[in-house]
């Protein structure tokens, strides 16, 4: 990974008191607890936003544009993601969260389920071909791109080469606004994604080809959902602008972007350490006759993500509701023998980044290993976390690598203590009167 990468996730020092909560449960053992507060390793990191959502004090917070970007463009157009629909209770009609955009200060709004049910269609196409390798895997969640790209190198071939929805949206509103504004220049016109979580800040601030994405800002859905809350309880009469249906709605949830497939061979996961047994499974051929894989970094989906506002669940249930009122679609792309066009397809294919090598030497590699397994095999393995690393391999990754001491394993260091302790003073044996 480019040390230049821009991560969307970074620490509050400040309110970081090394609790280790985040270390545990981060997925690709990224942080470590050091002069006691947690430090998270850059070239391991996804931005998958767990530590986030797990830290009891707060002190992960994601990196996003704030309102003002969009101060520098004469055109605005807000890109709000399909989970944006779940986070306000009894609505029944997107035209008003829409209208609500508009009224916040947008020039025009391209929903990104829209572009949602295009890729959904184009999918269908790309599973047709005799050349892929299957079972092909969902590109939409930033953050199962990457862990794919950093542990699983064998699964790189397997993974969509579609645009995710986010940047299709961007290309063909910024399509949409040429004709709209044809005297308006094609830099002044600004598109501004409302994400539900870190890692698509990521993916649009660390595009993966040289071309720039399309989106020149990403918000915060949670950031914006006051403001947006509050323009809505004045629209009446919305204009009907909305062009997306249940099956651009159902992205936002679990399942959605598999069951539009209209294909049984499928499987679809949620939360970040389900998505790595089911990666695990897929590598070892323990899981076949798939034609999809839909994975998604967070709990329920995208209406799960560290900044949406509204219980995952509860988002579920509410686009339950919205989706009885919508069509199935909106945007369909005709039936074809499998061909996608270039212009929605990835410019490159993801590739391996070795950031969890040891060595880019092999038998620099192999000897660094050997000690690793030496090392491993003297600790307790009870993985309390108080060495600062998460796991006891960890540490005995971190100590080869210089960066630990075997000392810092509390538990071995006690037992050494009490060990030599006892040599110099025996315990006296108890003694029992009669």
């Amino acid at each position: 990974m480019s040390n230049s990468y821009r991560h969307s996730v970074t620490l509050k020092i400040e309110e970081c008191n090394g609790c280790t909560t985040c270390l545990k449960r981060c997925p690709t053992e990224a942080i470590r607890i050091r002069e006691g507060h947690a430090v998270i390793r850059a070239e391991r990191c996804i931005d998958c936003g767990e530590c986030i959502r797990v830290c009891p004090h707060k002190a992960k917070k994601a990196l996003y544009d704030p309102l003002s970007v969009m101060d520098g463009y004469d055109v605005r157009i807000a890109l709000p993601a399909p989970a944006l629909y779940g986070q306000f209770d009894r609505l029944d009609d997107p035209d008003i969260i829409l209208e609500g955009l508009l009224r916040m200060g947008f020039d025009g709004v391209f929903e990104v389920a829209r572009a949602a049910e295009l890729v959904s269609g184009y999918t269908r196409h790309y599973l047709r071909r005799k050349d892929i390798k299957k079972p092909v895997i969902s590109s939409a969640c930033p953050a199962v791109s990457r862990i794919i790209s950093v542990r699983f190198p064998s699964l790189c071939e397997n993974v969509l080469p579609l645009l995710p929805p986010v940047e299709m949206a961007a290309r063909l509103a910024k399509e949409e606004a040429r004709e709209k504004y044809p005297d308006v220049p094609a830099d002044r016109v600004g598109c501004f994604f409302i994400s539900p979580c870190p890692a698509k800040v990521s993916y649009v601030k660390n595009p993966e080809s040289e071309d720039r994405s399309a989106v020149d800002g990403v918000l915060s859905m949670s950031d914006i959902y006051f403001r947006l809350i509050s323009e809505m309880r004045e629209v009446t009469n919305p204009t009907v602008s909305s062009e997306t249906g249940l099956i651009g709605v159902s992205w936002a949830g679990t399942g959605g972007e598999s069951a539009a497939l209209f294909n049984d061979r499928y499987l679809a996961a949620d939360g970040i350490e389900n998505v790595i047994k089911v990666l695990d499974e897929i590598e070892n051929e323990h899981i076949s006759d798939l034609e999809f894989v839909e994975l998604n970094a967070c709990n329920g989906g995208c209406v799960g993500g560290a900044l949406t506002v509204e219980n995952p669940y509860i988002a579920k249930a509410r686009l339950q509701n919205l989706k009885r009122y919508l069509p199935v679609s909106r945007n369909l792309v005709e039936e074809g023998d499998g061909e996608v066009p270039d212009a929605f397809m990835c410019k490159e294919p993801l590739r391996y980044q070795p950031v969890m090598s040891l060595s880019a030497d092999k038998a620099e590699a192999m000897q660094k290993m050997l000690a690793i397994e030496k090392l491993d095999r003297e600790f307790p393995h009870m993985d309390c976390g108080s060495c600062g690393a998460p796991t006891c391999r960890a540490l005995a990754e971190d100590i080869v690598s210089g960066e630990a001491s075997p000392v810092d394993c509390i538990i071995k260091w006690r037992d050494e203590i009490k060990q030599a302790f006892s040599k110099v003073s025996p315990v006296p044996e108890a003694r029992h009167e009669d």
